[in-house]
């Protein structure tokens, strides 16, 4: 190979190299909008203590917290919400979308 293909092919690849770091910079700002947009959104739908539980949920179990938030945002979209979410109805909320645990017993002989 010559050197002008090797910079031909140097060149190309870098190109490539740019357009996919464009690409995921685009869609990584995208995310961050669509994050922002739902955290306004939940802070429209919930009471201060009810926030306050979730934040303290997303903390140990991110994706239950995720699929709460989901949920809360498809409610307030769809016009199923008419007030504030307090926190005695996100407790209600969370038993009904936690997932059931087992009960496990020993006997011993």
């Amino acid at each position: 190979m010559g050197d002008d293909e090797l910079s031909e092919i140097r060149q190309r690849r870098m190109a490539q190299l740019q357009q996919q770091a464009q690409e995921q910079q685009a869609e990584s700002e995208q995310q961050q909008r669509v994050k922002s947009q739902m955290q306004m959104l939940l802070m429209q739908v919930l009471e201060p203590e009810a926030r306050e539980r979730l934040n303290t949920i997303k903390l140990t179990k991110p994706e239950f917290a995720g699929a709460v938030e989901q949920q809360l945002v498809a409610l307030a979209q769809s016009g199923r919400l008419k007030q504030k979410i307090t926190d005695a109805q996100l407790k209600e909320l969370l038993r009904q979308l936690a997932p059931a645990k087992r009960d496990y017993s020993i006997t011993r002989k």
